[in-house]
């Protein structure tokens, strides 16, 4: 595996710590479908969080808030749907809403993490 994919399953795992620490209850990890993969799909409140992870060594190349673009919010969107869609019993009646868990360090496990909440 490369750097950067150990870099990054590093990262999703401590999102998935920091989401549970947080009270929230992680559904699923790395789903996939022919439109993409959403990292951590997790409930808190009532509500379905679709979190995407992006994990950076230092901001050398920007913020890893700053790779969500429009698009990328979209295509957010899309999963997230599609993976409700897929998952009716879980979700129910429940809202979605698009989160960010941004980490900066060369070590994940103890770098900077930031945490955006119901993105639009």
């Amino acid at each position: 595996m490369a750097a950067k994919d150990d870099l990054g399953r590093a990262g999703e795992d401590r999102a998935a710590q920091h989401l549970s620490t947080h009270g929230y209850r992680v559904l699923d990890r790395n789903w996939r479908c022919a439109q993409g993969e959403i990292d951590i799909v997790a409930e808190h409140d009532g509500v379905v969080g679709i979190i995407e992870v992006k994990t950076r060594r230092s901001t050398g190349f920007g913020h890893p808030f700053d790779a969500i673009d429009e698009r990328k919010r979209q295509r957010l969107w899309r999963l997230g749907y599609a993976w409700a869609a897929e998952h009716r019993d879980v979700v129910g009646h429940r809202m979605l809403r698009i989160e960010i868990i941004g980490i900066i360090g060369a070590d994940p496990a103890t770098g900077t993490l930031e945490h955006l909440v119901d993105l639009r």
